[in-house]
C-alpha cells in the first residue's frame, strides 16, 4: 500500500508540473463546453423570437385570389411579398423559409362554401432555419380558418359550438425540474465523454510517454509489485479526471446561472445531494477509463500509436446518447447492468429528480465496477510483458 502511495503521489506531482495539462483540463474544457452551450443555446433562443415575434415576410402566390385572407394575415404582423419566379427553388435554396400558394379555383370553392384550398411551400430537411416559421403560418392559417367557420355556423343560426363536440384539457403532471430541457440531452454526454477519456494525456504519458522518456524502465526494476504500479497510474488518472469533472460542473452551473433564462431550454441546478450522485454514478466510468485508456498504452508501441486509438474510443460514450436520442426507451433493469447505458440513464434519473431505489444503484455500481476489475485485470496483464519498458 505505500508503494502504491508514492507511486500514486508522484504521477500527480508530474501531471501538476504540466501547465498545458493544467490549462486544457482545468481552464479550457470547464469553460468552452458551458460557453459554447450557452453561446448557441442564446443565439438559438434570439432567432426563435424574432420568427415568433417579428415581421413574417410570406411570399404569397396568387394573393389576388384570397383578398381577405391577405388582409387578415397583413393584420397579423405579415408582410406579404411578390410571388418568386420559382417557388420551389426559392425554398430549397433558402432565400425564402416558406411560400404561401392560393389556388386558381380559391374563389369559386370559397364562394360555394367549399374548403378552398391553399398551400404552404417549405422545406421539412431544415426544421432548425424555417420550423418556427412554417408552425407560425400554419398557425395563422388555422386560426383564419377557426373564425371563418364560425361566422359561417352563426349565420345559418348555429351555435359554433356543435362543430367541436368534445372539449379536450391537458394537466402536465411532470415537476418542474423534469421537464424536458438541454441539460437532460446534452449534460449525460458531456459528463460520460469526460469521465471515461478526461484523463487521457495522463493516462498516455505515464506509460507510453514514460518509455520513450526511458523513465519506466527504472520504476519497473524496483520490488514494487507491477499491479500496484499499474493500480497508482490509475488512480492518480482517475483523481486528475474527478477534478477537471468537478471544475467542469462548476463553471457548467455558473454560466447557466448568469446567462438570462429567458427564451433558453437549458438549465443546471442540482443541490449537494444531487451532485453527489452525479459523482458516484460517472465514479466507474471514470475507473474504467483511467484502465482503459492505461491498458492501451501497456499496449501500444508508441506513444503516437496510442493517440490513434483515441477517436475509436471516444464513440463508446455516445452510442447510448444517441441511441436514446432517436428511441427513448423505458428503463429496465438489464440496461443497469450495461456500462454507459447505465450511467446515462442514471445521470437522467437524477436531473429529473426520480428516485432511484437501492436495486437500481446495486446493478449499475456492480455491474460496473465488475467490468473496471476485468480490465484491470487485463492491464496488470499487460505490465507484466517483457517489452513493456522498451519503445521500439
Amino acid at each position: 500500500m505505500r508503494a502504491l502511495w508514492i507511486v500514486l503521489r508522484k504521477e500527480l506531482l508530474d501531471a501538476f508540473r504540466d501547465r498545458r495539462m493544467l490549462l486544457v483540463a482545468f481552464v479550457v474544457i470547464p469553460l468552452a463546453i458551458p460557453l459554447v452551450l450557452a453561446g448557441t443555446n442564446a443565439l438559438s433562443a434570439r432567432k426563435q423570437t424574432r420568427q415568433l415575434e417579428g415581421p413574417l415576410e410570406l411570399p404569397v402566390i396568387g394573393a389576388e385570389r384570397a383578398p381577405n385572407l391577405v388582409a387578415w394575415l397583413q393584420s397579423h404582423n405579415v408582410k406579404v411579398l411578390p410571388a418568386p419566379r420559382d417557388a420551389d427553388a426559392a425554398v430549397r435554396t433558402q432565400e425564402r423559409d416558406v411560400v404561401l400558394r392560393i389556388d386558381e379555383e380559391y374563389g369559386v370553392d370559397w364562394r360555394s362554401g367549399r374548403p378552398a384550398s391553399v398551400e404552404v411551400i417549405f422545406d421539412s430537411s431544415r426544421p432548425l432555419a424555417s420550423g418556427a416559421t412554417v408552425a407560425r403560418l400554419g398557425g395563422l392559417l388555422d386560426g383564419y380558418s377557426s373564425t371563418v367557420g364560425t361566422l359561417r355556423l352563426v349565420a345559418r343560426g348555429i351555435h359554433p359550438a356543435v362543430a367541436n363536440p368534445l372539449q379536450v384539457g391537458t394537466r402536465d403532471v411532470a415537476a418542474p425540474e423534469a421537464r424536458f430541457d438541454l441539460s437532460q440531452q446534452i449534460l449525460p454526454y458531456l459528463l460520460l465523454l469526460l469521465a471515461f477519456i478526461g484523463g487521457m494525456q495522463l493516462a498516455i504519458d505515464a506509460t507510453a510517454g514514460e518509455r520513450e522518456r526511458q523513465s519506466l524502465e527504472p520504476l519497473l526494476a524496483t520490488p514494487v509489485a507491477r499491479e500496484s504500479i499499474i493500480s497508482a497510474k490509475i488512480l492518480a488518472t482517475a483523481v486528475f479526471s474527478l477534478l477537471s469533472i468537478t471544475v467542469t460542473l462548476i463553471a457548467y452551473r455558473l454560466v447557466f446561472a448568469v446567462v438570462p433564462a429567458r427564451g433558453m431550454d437549458a438549465s443546471f441546478d442540482l443541490g449537494p445531494g444531487g451532485l453527489l450522485q452525479l459523482f458516484l454514478i460517472i465514479l466507474p466510468i471514470v475507473l474504467l477509463g483511467a484502465t482503459v485508456l492505461t491498458a492501451l498504452a501497456a499496449f501500444a508501441r508508441s506513444y503516437r500509436e496510442a493517440q490513434g486509438y483515441l477517436p475509436l474510443l471516444m464513440f463508446l460514450p455516445m452510442i447510448p446518447s444517441l441511441v436514446l436520442m432517436v428511441a427513448p426507451v423505458r428503463t429496465q433493469l438489464w440496461m443497469l447492468a450495461v456500462p454507459f447505458l447505465s450511467q446515462n440513464q442514471m445521470i437522467v434519473r437524477v436531473l429529473r429528480s426520480e428516485r432511484i431505489s437501492a436495486l437500481d444503484w446495486a446493478v449499475s455500481l456492480g455491474a460496473s465496477f465488475a467490468v473496471v476489475a476485468v480490465v484491470w485485470w487485463i492491464a496488470a496483464r499487460l505490465y507484466h510483458r517483457e517489452q513493456l519498458a522498451t519503445s521500439s
